[in-house]
Order: C-alpha cells, then structure tokens, then sequence
C-alpha cells in the first residue's frame, strides 16, 4: 500500500465498516422493496376479492329475480287455473265470450302481466283457446312455442290434486320463455262438480326479451342482465336457464371495485417506491461520504449506533403511523409490548396492561384467546375476532393475528372492525325488518310462520294469526302528510308489540297492513279478549304536532290447524276474514269461516257478471218524480239505476254498486247513467228536470267535467234540466279540489245539490262556501218523526235553505202526514213512495203523459 495514502483510508478496519454500512443499507433497501412488493400483492388481493365478492353477489341476486319470477308466475296461474269458473267454462265446455269478451282470461294478462302468450290444453292435448299478445288467435301452443310440451302438460296434470302449478324455461326463436301451466280445477268452488275426463292445462308464456331483462336486474340490482352472446366469452359468469341450460344463459356486467381499487392504489405505491428510492440513494452517497471521513474505529462505532437508533425510529414511525395496534407476548401469555396506536384505538393504558394476562383483555366466541393460539398446526396466516371493553364500557370487535416467536410467545397486530361487524349486523337486520318501524317483515314472518308449523299446533294449542289493517289512516296521509303518517304507523308499532307475550310476532306486511302470530292462546274467547285489548289501544289518541289523531283496526282471525296448516293458506284465510271485518262495519274483528270464501267466489261473480252488464246493455233506468209540494206539480225526476241479470233477476243497487266502487267501475257505470238520463229527459217536457247521483269517487278521477259536458252533448239538453247530487263526502276528502270542480259544473250550467242533508258534520259551512242550488232533507228525518223536535228540526233545516236562497227538497215521504207538515213548514219540493214509486222508463213516460198537472192536494 503506498505511504502517501492517509492512514484512515489504509485501515482494514475502515475499509469493512465502509462494506458494512453498504450492506446494511442495501439490506434495509431490499426490506422496504420486500413490504413494497407485499403492499402490492396485498392490493392485487384485495382487488381480487373484492371483484369476486360483487360478482358473487351478482350470481346471488340473478338467482333471486329469476327465481321471483317463477314464483309469480305461478301463483298468477294457479289463481286462474284453480277457480271453479274457469273450470266450467275453460274445460267442461269453452266459452270464448266468458273468457275473452268478459275479460276473465283475456286481453288484461298481455296488458297488466305482459303475458305474450295464453292457452287452454283440453284432455286430448289440443289446443282449444289461444290468446297471443292480447289478442284472440287459432295456433296451437306447440306450433307457437315451436316444440313439444308434452312433459309440461304431464307435470301440470300431476300437480292437479294438490294445486300445483309448474314451470319451466324453454328457448322460443332463440329467445328464453318461462313457461307456467296448471291444471284447471273446481279449486274451493263447492258449486262445481269434477267431470271423469283428463284435466285441461291453462298455459301462460312470458318471453324474457332484452328489454325486460334489463328491468328484471335493475329491480334486483344486477347491470346489464342479458342472454349470452359469443360476444360475452367464455370467461364471463352466468346463469343458465332450464335444465342444463337449454333455454340459454343469464349474463351481468358486474361493477370490478377491484379495478378502481388497482388504479388509485397502485399509482399511489409506486410514487412512495420511488421516493424510497431516491432517498435510499441520498442515503447511500452520504453514508458511504461519512464512513470513508471516519478517522478512528471508536467514531466509526458510534457512526454505527447512530444509524441502529436512525432505523429504530424509522421503524417506530412505521408502527404508530398503522391503523393497528402491534402487540408481543411471552410464553406465560402475558404483554411485553404494546404499541402507541394500543391507547389511540382502545383508549387503555399501555403501561396498566403491559405485564397483563392477555386473556384477561381480549376474549373469543369459542373460549380464550390462549386456548386459539395452542391450537396445533395452526395455519399462522389465519385471525380471529375478538372482543374487548374500552374506558367508557362499551364492547369493542377486534380482528387479531398473530405469528410465533422464535424465542417463545407471539407478536401479531390487531385491527379494531367494530364498525365493520356492525355494519353488517345491520344489513342482516334490514333484511328481515322493516326499514320504517323496526319491526318483522314478510322474509321474517315467512321464516317464523314456518318453523311454528312444523311445530305441529294441535286443536287444544292453536297457532292463531291475527291480520290487522288501519282504519281512518288515509285521511291522515292525505291531510297532515306522510311524515306524520309515519309518525302513526310508528306509534301503533309500539303499541302492537306492547300488547302481545315473549314469543308471539308483530309483523308489518304493507302500509298500514300488520300481521300478528300468538302462539300461546287455548281458547277464542282469550283472543276476543287480545282483539279487544288492540282495537282499544289503537283507539287511543295519538299526538301529531299539537294535534291528536285517531285511528281504528279491523281484524282478521285464522287459525291453525283449525282453518289451515300451510302458511300461505293460513295468511289467505286472514284475509279474507279482515275483508268479512270491514264489511261488517270495521272497528271490529272476524273469525274465518268456510262460507267466507264462499261469499268472496259470488262477490267475484257478480264484478264479473257487471262488468259484461255494462258493456252489454242488462243496466235499465227507474225515475223516482218529485213534486213542488205547494202546487203537487212535478218538477223532475231522479234517476235511478237497475240491474236486470238474465239469472237473477232485477237486482238493486245496494247490492251492485259497493261492487263497482270497490272494483273501479263505477266510472263506466256511472257514464251509462248520465248519459241514458239525459238522453230520456232530453224527450220530456221542457219544465221538467233529471236528477243523477254522483259517486265521491268520481271527484277524485274519472275526467267528470268532460263525461258531464259529452252527455249534454249527446243528449242535446239543456244544461239547466240536469241536476248532480252529491254527498259531504266529497268535501270531507279534499274540499279545495271539490270547490274548484263544483264551480266548473257550475260553469257548464248544471245544478248541484247537496244529496242526505243533516247526516254529516259540518254541511251548514259547505252550504255557505259551496255553489249548491238545492238540499236534500235525509229520508231519517221523516221516519223517525215522533214529536215536535223532530218537525222543529226539519222547520230550521227548510228555513237555512230559504235563507241561503236554495231549493229543499225532502226524501222518503211515504204518509200524508209527512206531506201535510212539509206543506206546514212550506217545504219546496218532496218524493217518495206515497207520491210515487220508481217507474220504468215506459211507465214513467205515461205518467208524464197523463199528469201535466199532478194536484196532490186530495192526497192531504
């Protein structure tokens, strides 16, 4: 070695520790490359998961809508398929007008369901009625769908006896299809007797094109549900339909969040990475310049510990900068360390719990935390989740890992997930509840419902349902807003829940629908006793914004195994007794019987039967006269409306028109009525006017100013001669609305008058702000006349319409008597069957002809 070379540069020593120094750093530089490289395979990992994780869930919910459709489908035809009268007239004989002229099985499945396709098989397995996309065709169903269904039919007529329909899916055209088919059965029909013959198949077709799978995933929350195409490749997930996929395959596009993950992660890795490296090479320059400027091992020494505390603090920084807690261990299972981040995330003191059993701060679901880390050959990439109480006494999740230490005890991170766990808990939660009252919703009264059958309830431990619906509720949404109906259905919750035992059910099914499962009961008169103890709850005012509301329940009672052992049975059965519990006046409750669903199948008759009465001409018009009682000249009639059933004979409207209001169609009832009374009157004299009654629903829809203005029209009448009567019910249910359309009629140049005077609440301020022409005294007044309050009362109520300058006129006159104190109290016009019954047209036509001048004076 020369001697001009200084000392410091010819020492071995120095020379090694310049060596030493690179090494060191080149070793801390691959570490950070190694934590680097594990950051991103972490993030590939992650990435990964998450894009299996949403296409998981996509398979799951393609699953879910195609299996909601099967279910829809077949309980829509087994509605129709079990149903005595399809099976009268579907298969002991085919009546093409009761199927498609009265709208039973026709146009309305392709226009309400979507159904292209529609078809009886007979028990030859021809095709005897064929509905395709709403119209009326002559194909047979194989010749449609282009295949054989003899395997569908044979599934249908097997499931006959239970009332089980099928179904599958088929490829139509290169076009998936589901396909339901049931046998036509009496179902509960007692009046229908089963022939010998094969049954006959109702056959509905639904062809799933592109359209209405992409409504079907966006209902399920699946992007881009679609049929397979080559264009989709071999690699992309799907879900085939029919048997091994012969009707093709269910394909999504998933959302990748891995994607998203990957493209903002891994920039952001490779920017730190780079920073390392020019900071790992600043380093090496001037650690290689410090060591190379040492002059003496003891400098070079503590150049060496200075760098060790440099990489100790740099890794501190490290640690305390995660979002976990580091934790070690001895072989006695006690702390020996504990990170900053310890007391950051827990709130505990790291000192109190240094030294600590580490059973006594963390423990699992299946034992101690001591007992999982002795588990033998324990994969050491796998954690657990375990819990902990923090400073202010609430439970806490932690998910811990941990690795064995050469020299005995572990070391392991921990990552609070409380937030995590609770987030799903909460999902789990909604899933079966509902989201506004907290309490069970359908999913979780399915699950309840059904594991109490199974139980087998007997006759001395009946499973009783209870099905519960509001009354008055809608006039609360309609006045005070849904916030305050919400506000409702959440106060009767809680007064439902508190009203039943540990182990019974509330559930709510619908708006204001609930249902409750008691599964404790031995006798009726202990649930009458419940019904009453819940309608008097329900009835008990409720505080909405300084102003209390009052609502009411009806109910239906089913029980099991009395009624039904099924669940969906037992549900229909409550319904229909909650139907029995409104028509008996609500506030009140029912309990099923047999005859119940005898009484819906005739109700379900007669709509029918109405339906095909309006458009086919079995309506006919009565005329009831009214009298101006001062002279005994009429002065009009009203018009009153008939039924003329070819069966049943004349049927009055008492019966029929609840029927119409309920089914909607009292709006085509309601314009035969107006415009076959204009068309008569048009044809009588000229003093004399026609008055029709209008159903409140009409104010609410129905286009009533221009179905009132194509009757005068048609009719050629004069505007004057048509008088509407009304009820207060119009004003009670939206008064402003009313106001308006009232002041339209009035423009047209029609009468109004206010029909059952004196049988609501506040008629004298409707009177004042209303634009009636006339009142009707309430036939009740009449009737129940017994003394001079009653005449008093109908004096003042003669006086208000004088004062208010409107025309009285006063129903249900059915003695001289009533005529002499109207005459007394100078009532202005009266009917009623002492003056005259209702009369056909004809009839009614002669009485005008023979009386131009009625005295009724001789009748007094």
């Amino acid at each position: 070695m020369p001697n001009d070379l200084p000392p410091i540069l010819c020492s071995p020593t120095n020379r090694s520790s310049v060596a030493l120094t690179r090494a060191s750093l080149f070793k801390f530089v691959g570490l950070l490359a190694g934590v680097f490289l594990l950051a991103c395979c972490s993030l590939v990992y992650v990435a990964q998961n998450l894009d299996q994780a949403k296409e998981v869930d996509s398979a799951f919910y393609t699953k879910k809508a195609v299996e909601s459709l099967e279910k829809s489908l077949r309980s829509t035809v087994k509605d129709y398929a079990f149903w005595g009268d399809a099976y009268k007239h579907l298969h002991i004989e085919v009546d093409p007008d009761w199927a498609y002229v009265r709208q039973n099985v026709g146009t309305t499945l392709f226009t309400d369901f979507g159904f292209q396709g529609v078809f009886v098989v007979n028990d030859v397995n021809r095709t005897v009625y064929s509905v395709v996309k709403g119209e009326r065709a002559s194909v047979e169903v194989e010749q449609w769908l282009e295949q054989s269904i003899d395997g569908i039919l044979e599934k249908a007529r097997e499931g006959a006896e239970t009332e089980t329909p099928t179904t599958t899916f088929i490829n139509v055209g290169g076009v998936p299809a589901l396909v339901a088919a049931a046998a036509i059965t009496p179902g509960t029909d007692p009046t229908v007797l089963a022939d010998d013959r094969s049954s006959s198949v109702l056959i509905f077709v639904d062809i799933l094109d592109s359209a209405k799978l992409a409504t079907i995933g966006r209902d399920f929350g699946v992007d881009g549900l679609h049929m397979a195409t080559p264009d989709d490749g071999p690699l992309v997930s799907g879900y085939p339909l029919g048997e091994t996929g012969a009707a093709g395959s269910l394909h999504w596009s998933p959302h990748k969040p891995g994607l998203q993950l990957l493209a903002l992660g891994l920039p952001l890795v490779g920017f730190a990475a780079l920073l390392v490296c020019l900071m790992t090479l600043v380093i090496l320059r001037r650690t290689t310049a410090a060591a190379q400027a040492l002059d003496a091992s003891y400098s070079s020494l503590r150049s060496s510990q200075a760098d060790l505390a440099t990489s100790e603090a740099r890794f501190r920084d490290v640690v305390e900068a995660s979002s976990d807690w580091v934790w070690e261990m001895d072989a006695g299972w006690r702390f020996t360390y504990l990170s900053e981040r310890f007391e950051d995330v827990t709130g505990l003191s790291r000192e109190a719990w240094i030294g600590a059993a580490m059973d006594d701060l963390l423990r699992t679901e299946l034992g101690t935390l001591s007992q999982w880390l002795s588990i033998p050959n324990r994969r050491p990439n796998i954690s657990v989740q375990c819990r902990y109480v923090d400073t202010n006494g609430n439970e806490r999740i932690t998910r811990l890992s941990a690795r064995a230490m050469a020299s005995g005890g572990f070391r392991g991170t921990a990552t609070d997930v409380t937030e995590e766990v609770e987030a799903r808990r909460r999902i789990e939660f909604l899933s079966q509840h509902d989201a506004l009252t907290g309490l069970p919703n359908r999913t979780r009264l399915q699950e309840f419902l059904d594991g109490k059958l199974k139980a087998m309830p007997t006759v001395e431990q009946p499973l009783v349902m209870l099905s519960l619906d509001l009354d008055r509720f809608k006039p609360v949404n309609d006045l005070l807003g849904h916030a305050a109906g919400d506000l409702v259905l959440n106060q009767v919750s809680s007064r439902l829940a508190d009203c039943v035992r540990h182990g019974d059910l509330v559930a709510r099914v619908g708006g204001d629908e609930f249902v409750l499962i008691l599964t404790d009961v031995s006798s009726q008169e202990e649930v009458e006793a419940l019904c009453r103890r819940l309608i008097e709850t329900i009835e008990q005012p409720i505080q909405i914004h300084e102003q209390e509301v009052f609502v009411s329940a009806s109910i239906g009672i089913a029980m099991a195994p009395n009624d039904a052992c099924e669940a969906t049975e037992l549900l229909r059965y409550a319904d229909i007794a909650l139907y029995e519990a409104k028509a008996g006046g609500r506030n009140t409750w029912r309990f099923y019987a047999g005859d119940m669903n005898a009484r819906i199948i005739e109700r379900r008759r007669l709509e029918s039967d109405l339906r095909f009465a309006i458009k086919h001409g079995e309506l006919r018009l009565h005329f009831q006269p009214r009298y101006r009682i001062s002279d005994g000249q009429m002065v009009g009639a009203e018009a009153l409306v008939r039924w003329q059933h070819p069966e049943r004979g004349l049927i009055p409207p008492d019966t029929f028109i609840p029927i119409a209001e309920e089914s909607g169609l009292i709006l085509s009832l309601s314009d035969w009525v107006i415009d076959t009374a204009c068309r008569c009157a048009a044809r009588w004299p000229e003093h004399l006017f026609v008055s029709v009654n209008l159903s409140p629903s009409e104010f609410k829809r129905g286009n009533l100013i221009e179905r009132v203005q194509k009757a005068l029209h048609n009719s050629g009448i004069a505007p004057a001669r048509v008088e509407l009567e009304i009820t207060e019910n119009v004003m009670l249910e939206d008064a402003p609305g009313a106001l308006e359309l009232m002041r339209t009629l009035k423009r047209l140049g029609v009468r109004i008058a206010m029909d059952d005077f004196g049988t609501g609440y506040s008629s004298l301020s409707y009177l004042r702000s209303f634009p009636f022409d006339g009142l009707k005294i309430d036939r009740s007044f009449l009737n129940n006349l017994v003394g001079s309050d009653d005449e008093s009362i109908i004096q003042a109520i003669v006086g208000l319409g004088r004062a208010l300058s409107l025309t009285v006129t006063a129903e249900g006159i059915e003695t001289a008597e009533h005529l002499t104190l109207l005459k007394a109290v100078s009532c202005d016009e009266g009917q009623g069957f002492f003056l005259s019954r209702p009369l056909d047209t004809d009839a009614f036509n002669l009485l005008v002809k023979a009386r131009k001048n009625t005295d009724i004076k001789s009748r007094v």
